[in-house]
């Protein structure tokens, strides 16, 4: 199988500001095509589009929460670039629901948009770029975005870590019914890392305590997790298919 170092074809989803925008820009840099997709923030991932080094990138906007529109989505982004040769599945939801807080029929409502995105989503998504992959004959890459919170928990967002949870099996599940098709599935597991959504929290009163969760006395970055992508995607990292990394600063270990 033949996955190119760069001047691959990348489907990033959920792209239009923080993780999505960092991986974008790593993958521009390293000599791809990217298709930046957004749900509802066309502005932001207009601007995600206009600061990607280089030529031949697009803007893809569709429902990821509805299947037909990651068909779309997927349609858009291989027409626009020709193909896919790689998919990050970085669109995510994360709504704060505490079970003793939460009325049943919100607490109902937030499940569902947690599954049909965090999970679904991700799943349709895989499917759909890896048929194209197949068919192309090339091999490729899938790599997940999941979370720290899938093993250590998530009080206040129950269903977050649970997807996660769950985002992280599918890419074990896939990596090997994939692999003899030449293309490589792994999963990254962030800790607290600094964007846009979470600056009130890192800036405000808590910060001091989620600085303190690593020993190394920070959060991460958006860029750091984005090298961990972009190397998952390489070539030389296909001997990594199926694991899921630990992006924490050491904040949560397991063995």
């Amino acid at each position: 199988m033949n996955v190119p170092a760069s001047g691959r074809r990348v489907l990033v989803s959920g792209a239009s500001r923080g993780l999505g925008r960092a991986v974008a820009r790593a993958f521009a840099a390293n000599g791809d095509r990217v298709a930046v997709h957004f749900g509802s923030r066309e502005e932001e991932a207009r601007t995600t589009l206009a600061s990607l080094a280089g030529e031949g990138h697009a803007l893809v906007g569709g429902d990821l929460a509805d299947p037909s529109g990651a068909v779309a989505v997927v349609d858009a982004a291989a027409e626009a670039l020709g193909g896919i040769d790689v998919l990050v599945n970085n669109a995510a939801v994360n709504i704060r629901h505490p079970l003793a807080e939460t009325p049943y029929e919100e607490w109902v409502a937030v499940w569902q948009q947690h599954v049909a995105v965090n999970l679904l989503a991700t799943a349709n998504l895989s499917h759909l770029a890896a048929r194209r992959m197949i068919d192309q004959g090339g091999g490729g890459r899938i790599v997940n975005i999941g979370s720290r919170g899938a093993f250590r928990g998530e009080p206040d967002h129950p269903a977050y870590g649970a997807t996660k949870a769950a985002v992280h099996a599918l890419g074990q599940s896939l990596a090997v019914s994939l692999a003899p098709h030449g293309i490589a599935v792994a999963s990254v597991a962030p800790g607290f890392f600094a964007t846009e959504r979470v600056a009130p929290r890192v800036e405000g009163p808590e910060g001091d305590a989620i600085r303190a969760q690593s020993p190394f006395g920070r959060v991460g970055s958006a860029e750091e997790i984005a090298a961990a992508v972009l190397w998952l995607a390489s070539p030389a990292a296909e001997w990594s298919s199926g694991t899921i990394l630990d992006l924490n600063g050491a904040s949560h270990l397991r063995s």
